[in-house]
């Protein structure tokens, strides 16, 4: 028994190391100068342009700024998508209206229309009200979600009915309602959301390309494609330093929740 625990355990480290390969790669050469990246024998260890690489994509190509707006778009539509897809389960679980159900699976049929599909359809509506180069128009057209609505749905599914019958017997309100029983007893399938919407949003590269026309609004993803464009010879080893601190943010909330994020996707006993 002991044995096969051993190798169980020495497959999860080969396993872990093979996944964290590429980004353990990719930060020692974030390190590197572009004759150390290319000589041979390779070098695979920390290299001395280490604190030069990482001022310059912060500085001189501006990656500071990029994240910035990559901040400020990833948490605006993971707040947003959080609250109107927490009201639309509301309203499809708790309240009597005709051809709920059609509605629901409407919703659900939405998540096989991709973005790229819309987006000339998109960038024309956008631009047409003169949203262009601006936030609103990297925030509004991606703060409705059906896998939103869907994971509050089954949430609210599995509350018992009789907290619902108390609180008629007491008188409150659906949004008091909302606000005190449902948003408690959700908060897991809260931070499920927060990780899935705001890793979605900071690594949006498409439509920020196409929507944005100034610098001072694009996002990081856009802005690392500037790193390989926006050099006569392409330093790879800045490009790597860009990738690892672009990296970092998604990183950290991903760490932070990812215990709520388990546990929003665990199946209840009850349910089979």
């Amino acid at each position: 028994m002991r044995l096969g625990s051993l190798w169980v355990h020495l497959l999860l480290i080969m396993a872990s190391l093979l996944v964290a390969f590429p980004l353990l790669v990719a930060f020692i050469f974030s390190t590197q100068t572009p004759a150390e990246i290319f000589r041979y024998p390779p070098k695979f260890w920390i290299g001395s342009a280490l604190w030069d690489n990482y001022a310059r994509v912060w500085t001189e190509f501006n990656l500071g700024l990029y994240m910035k707006n990559s901040a400020i778009v990833a948490v605006a539509v993971t707040v947003g998508k959080t609250a109107i897809s927490f009201l639309a389960a509301l309203a499809l679980v708790y309240f009597r209206m005709p051809l709920k159900g059609a509605v629901f699976w409407f919703i659900l049929l939405t998540l096989m229309m991709p973005t790229e599909i819309m987006i000339v359809a998109l960038f024309e509506l956008v631009s047409g009200i003169g949203w262009a180069n601006s936030y609103a128009a990297l925030i509004v057209p991606f703060l409705a979600s059906a896998t939103g609505t869907f994971l509050f749905r089954q949430q609210f599914r599995q509350i018992p009915r009789s907290l619902v019958d108390a609180a008629l017997i007491d008188g409150v309100g659906p949004l008091r309602f909302a606000w005190s029983v449902l948003l408690p007893m959700s908060m897991n399938t809260v931070a499920a959301m927060a990780v899935i919407e705001f890793v979605y949003m900071w690594n949006q590269y498409l439509w920020p390309l196409v929507i944005i026309r100034e610098g001072e609004r694009q996002v990081v993803q856009v802005g690392l494609r500037m790193l390989t464009s926006g050099q006569d010879a392409t330093n790879w080893g800045l490009v790597m330093a860009g990738a690892v601190v672009a990296l970092l943010p998604a990183l950290v909330v991903f760490l932070l929740l990812q215990e709520q994020l388990g546990r929003g996707f665990a199946l209840s006993e009850e349910k089979g």
